[in-house]
């Protein structure tokens, strides 16, 4: 550290450096993607608490998914959409930092969600008769319990290993909010510690659960490749592949976004990525599980024919 450093108390979000006139479409593109993503998701919460049929463990995982999803969107998008209308696109150290906290404690959850997701249809199609036994409300609020404790615990680790690091310039941010690799640029101290960690999270956290999903819809596939009944072969076909579409959605692009090597654009390749799980994932699951999902399906006719016979 050098005397004539200065400490900072804010950064400037570059966000996307395009044309006003664009700015504004973009506006008007991703409020459209993010209202889509709050109704998509709240219809998917309101179907589970209203409809008794889907009061089932599946569907309880799906409700944590769907919450996580709006909190994920929410803590990132309002920021980005109000940037590109405002020419100042400043944003304090404080504000900074917890949303670099929330959107690692969100995204660690949606990724354990998603295991847990998987290990209750390998027990309801590998292992039937227990089912009941197996998932219980008591272990499934166990599971749900710990998925946002242990999300929230590991972020809490990132951000307390960036606070003991000294930020005192530049102030510019290059993305569209406070996304940890980019914030560690303006450390005026060595990440290496960090990277490290980051690197390790990403193995504990991605392909940790990312294996335990493939083992499980490998052991559900010879399952269902067994079952007699047609009927029975499309229903699990259909609760299985729409969470599959999730996984690899999910999986895919964090994976590229941590672990893989960088290209020649870092930056920009690191901002379309953000975007995609930031606006275009929460926005896609629902559509993908009231699309491919019949009983999710049923629910929402069920709510609508009584809605028009009141």
């Amino acid at each position: 550290m050098t005397e004539n450093q200065t400490w900072v108390t804010e950064f400037i979000l570059l966000g996307f450096p395009l044309s006003p006139n664009l700015q504004v479409f973009l506006f008007g593109l991703f409020s459209l993607f993010y209202s889509f993503t709050l109704l998509g998701n709240s219809v998917i919460l309101g179907l589970i608490w209203l409809d008794s049929r889907l009061h089932t463990p599946m569907y309880f995982f799906l409700s944590h998914l769907a919450i996580v999803d709006i909190a994920y969107a929410s803590n990132n998008v309002p920021k980005m959409l109000a940037n590109l209308l405002n020419k100042e696109k400043t944003i304090s150290f404080v504000p900074c930092i917890m949303q670099t906290f929330l959107y690692m404690a969100f995204a660690h959850t949606e990724c354990l969600i998603l295991v847990m997701m998987s290990y209750d249809r390998y027990v309801a199609i590998c292992h039937p008769l227990h089912y009941s036994v197996i998932m219980s409300w008591k272990v499934c609020t166990i599971q749900a319990i710990t998925s946002w404790a242990c999300g929230s615990l590991l972020a809490l680790v990132h951000v307390v290993l960036i606070l003991r690091l000294p930020f005192c310039g530049p102030l510019e941010i290059n993305h569209f909010f406070c996304e940890i690799l980019s914030v560690l640029k303006l450390a005026c101290a060595d990440t290496g510690l960090n990277q490290v960690v980051i690197f390790a999270a990403s193995v504990f956290i991605l392909v940790g659960p990312l294996c335990l999903v493939l083992v499980s819809y490998s052991r559900i596939l010879f399952a269902i490749l067994r079952i007699q009944s047609g009927e029975g072969r499309r229903k699990a076909f259909s609760t299985c592949s729409s969470h599959l579409c999730v996984v690899g959605l999910f999986f895919g692009s964090a994976i590229v976004m941590y672990m893989a090597p960088k290209s020649r654009h870092p930056e920009e390749q690191q901002k379309i990525l953000s975007l995609f799980y930031s606006l275009f994932n929460p926005m896609l699951n629902p559509l993908i599980y009231s699309l491919r999902n019949a009983e999710v399906k049923g629910a929402l006719r069920r709510a609508l024919g009584k809605e028009r016979s009141m």
